[in-house]
């Protein structure tokens, strides 16, 4: 159990860590942090999938005494952090195909099962493309073998690397380069995607988790508990991209923090299948909040206003906070 922050002045997100204990500090704010992806690396101003990669691999790091090896598909985190023949990683680091780094870390802990090595964890690690979509098959078959890998989707929503194509994580009425917001129903169309935390946890397997990188102290904790845990582990981290969501570099953490506020992303951890803790949401805000800052819905705020699509995405919102309890007498 994390110890609760106490905000102390109302309308802000204002805390210093030494309203904390020492131990409940976060790893990003000790100097004996590794920098497991350190500076020098090209990723845009913002990117929500380079802080999430830092603080997930950072406090794997420091959970087990930095012994980790971490697997890595292509996408952005891989073309932004190791462009030929330079890296920008402080970590044993493997690059994958797009879609087996999940085949590729489960033969990692088999190599590391026939060394006699019991004391080097893996991590894979990838965007929601090379996850949820090309390497699909590949992290199922990580999953129903019960492999002892943590593998973590660093989740911003569409092809970022290759010109913002659809993922079967982009939401519906998003705009991307596959998706153009022309049309009776512009954007994404509605009832596509997959929820891949839930179907890693149909899967039944010994840990998963949502985590989002506005709250740095809670990704963390859930970062630390799966890496106490054998067996497959799941983390799907909500992490915004300026670039791809046209948005301002600026309000990455503002944006995936109103995600978790107005319920599009809900924050919860899961044990063999069963939902074990959830993270209530502070202040609930509608979608509008969520959607007006990014330029892939900037089509449903023009005149006529699209009601109808906005109504959609609030249900759905209003629907996972019905489902995860987030706000209480919700559920």
């Amino acid at each position: 159990m994390t110890q609760r922050i106490k905000f102390y002045q109302t309308g802000t997100f204002t805390v210093g860590n030494r309203l904390l204990d020492d131990a409940e500090r976060t790893v990003q704010a000790t100097i004996e942090r590794n920098n497991s992806l350190t500076s020098g690396h090209r990723a845009c101003q913002g990117c929500g999938e380079a802080l999430g990669a830092r603080y997930v691999v950072d406090a794997a790091m420091r959970a087990v005494d930095n012994r980790v090896v971490a697997v890595n598909a292509t996408g952005c985190l891989e073309v932004f952090s190791t462009p030929y023949p330079e890296s920008s990683w402080r970590v044993a680091w493997i690059h994958s195909l797009f879609g087996n780094a999940p085949a590729v870390a489960s033969g990692v802990v088999a190599a590391l099962k026939a060394k006699g090595t019991a004391d080097i964890s893996v991590l894979a690690q990838g965007g929601d493309g090379g996850t949820v979509d090309i390497g699909f098959g590949s992290l199922s078959g990580m999953f129903e073998r019960n492999d002892d890998v943590l593998y973590v989707c660093y989740d911003n929503e569409a092809y970022m690397n290759t010109g913002v194509q659809r993922s079967g994580r982009t939401p519906p009425a998003a705009r991307t380069a596959t998706t153009p917001a022309v049309g009776q129903h512009p954007g994404n169309p509605a009832g596509k995607g997959k929820n891949a935390a839930l179907i890693a946890m149909a899967h039944g397997i010994p840990y998963v988790a949502t985590a989002s990188v506005a709250d740095l102290h809670d990704l963390e904790a859930k970062v630390a508990r799966a890496m106490e845990i054998e067996g497959a582990r799941y983390i799907h981290v909500h992490v915004p991209c300026p670039l791809g969501w046209g948005s301002a570099p600026c309000d990455t953490i503002r944006l995936a923090r109103l995600a978790v506020e107005c319920g599009l992303f809900p924050l919860y951890e899961a044990h063999h299948g069963d939902i074990t803790e959830v993270t209530p949401i502070r202040h609930q805000v509608p979608v509008e909040d969520y959607l007006k800052p990014q330029k892939r819905f900037a089509h449903l705020f023009r005149e006529p206003v699209d009601h109808e699509a906005l109504a959609n995405i609030q249900e759905t919102a209003d629907r996972n906070i019905r489902r995860f309890g987030l706000v209480v007498g919700a559920a």
